[in-house]
């Protein structure tokens, strides 16, 4: 018998970057629930093409350890948390 369920929570979206958005935004706020959310694990794919994942945050290892949390097509040097202005 397995200890580890993996959720899978279908949720539409209009297009890629609104359901990239959404995603961020779902897993960052399960985060704050749970220690159990991986965010980067977390991709979207079209719903007649499920079989084509598109990444949802960078997840690059970072020096020192940890990994980038910011989206996956960001311009910014990467860093373990979102920049706040």
């Amino acid at each position: 018998m397995t200890d580890r369920w993996i959720i899978h929570l279908p949720i539409t979206a209009p297009d890629l970057l609104r359901a990239r958005v959404f995603a961020r935004t779902a897993a960052r706020v399960l985060a704050r629930l749970s220690a159990r959310v991986e965010p980067g694990g977390v991709t979207v794919s079209a719903e007649d093409e499920q079989h084509v994942r598109h990444w949802v945050f960078c997840d690059r290892l970072l020096p020192g350890g940890g990994r980038c949390a910011l989206p996956v097509d960001h311009s910014l040097p990467c860093s373990r948390r979102l920049n706040r202005r």
